[in-house]
């Protein structure tokens, strides 16, 4: 929720334009050469005329047919270097569970965490070294004993 002068307003969600929206939109102002009016008819706002319209005039109709992708181009991902690291621990010293493998590569690091131990888990569960059977097992076992008593 947006607070504004102790008022509160809601965020209106509008939804994505279709592409026969866009078409529609695009037709109408060629025929009319009224943007005001493309927009009524195609019932969307002014804005996204404007947005659309450069991709109009470079690619025609068919530039109207998708939206961009907003996916970032390069996720960022751990470097090669420290997931060979991760793994190499692991294969080293099976019985460390992720957080001691984290706190290993930090302190070969001078203490600078460079992975997170959720890091560490996906890391070895892309290289099938981290058990999936195993995964949570312990909370169940917790979970299913009784107190001595």
């Amino acid at each position: 929720m947006w607070y504004h002068m102790g008022m509160a307003t809601k965020r209106i969600h509008f939804p994505q334009t279709t592409a026969q929206q866009r078409q529609l939109l695009f037709e109408t102002w060629e025929e009319t050469g009224n943007v005001t009016a493309a927009c009524h008819t195609a019932h969307v706002g002014r804005g996204t005329f404007y947005y659309w319209k450069p991709r109009f005039d470079e690619d025609g109709y068919g530039g109207l047919a998708k939206f961009a992708s907003r996916a970032p181009k390069e996720p960022h991902r751990t470097s090669y270097g420290v997931e060979q690291q991760v793994i190499a621990l692991r294969r080293e010293h099976l019985e460390w569970g992720k957080r001691r493998i984290a706190d290993e590569v930090a302190k070969a690091n001078n203490w600078v965490p460079l992975v997170s131990p959720n890091t560490v888990r996906r890391i070895l569960s892309d290289a099938n070294l981290w058990p999936a059977a195993e995964a949570g097992a312990g909370k169940k076992e917790r979970q299913t004993r009784q107190p001595d008593g």
